[in-house]
């Protein structure tokens, strides 16, 4: 668990198939609130390809290849910018793209990938979602694409953090009552 604001990370990807699908685009948010996202441009062994999840997402392949940065400047990039943890919502295929990509770039992530639910208690864990909704229809951001997904994260956890330290503190102030 942190004691500091996190920073948060999501990937989109060519598909959801945990054996041949690759990162697409990947996006952070630092602790500050400050975002950085990249597509990825796919490595040359990566040919899967979903129509469905491209329609989620809205990139095309077309895109990645002519937009998309190598695999290595992407990887690089993370390991300078990202603290010793980072934190995501879906940490099955968050951790496979993760790992394809530096894997592709053939270096190693210099930062541990964490589920955010190690943030949160029992409370917050079932909160969460509901929360979510709230925060993307404040937000108006687009979902689906890395760095929106990744800001949506940190403002949940600041929305969780702020309203449980209200709980808590009017929960003290009863007792004193």
């Amino acid at each position: 668990m942190t004691t500091t604001r996190p920073a948060f990370i999501d990937f989109e990807a060519s598909s959801l198939d945990l054996i041949a699908s690759y990162p697409i685009e990947v996006g952070i948010c630092m602790p500050d609130g400050t975002l950085h996202s990249w597509l990825i441009c796919p490595h040359v062994l990566w040919q899967d390809w979903s129509d469905s999840a491209e329609q989620i997402h809205g990139i095309t392949r077309q895109t990645l290849k002519a937009e998309g940065r190598p695999v290595s400047e992407v990887a690089q990039a993370l390991n300078e910018l990202l603290p010793d943890q980072v934190f995501c919502d879906a940490w099955t295929f968050d951790s496979f793209w993760l790992h394809r990509l530096f894997r592709a770039a053939r270096i190693r992530p210099q930062f541990q990938l964490e589920s955010i639910s190690v943030l949160l208690n029992t409370r917050q864990v079932r909160q969460w979602s509901a929360m979510r909704q709230r925060v993307i229809g404040e937000l108006g951001l687009p979902v689906h694409r890395a760095a929106n997904d990744a800001l949506i994260l940190h403002k949940t956890w600041e929305r969780m953090t702020i309203e449980g330290e209200s709980v808590a503190s009017m929960a003290g102030q009863d007792r004193q009552a």
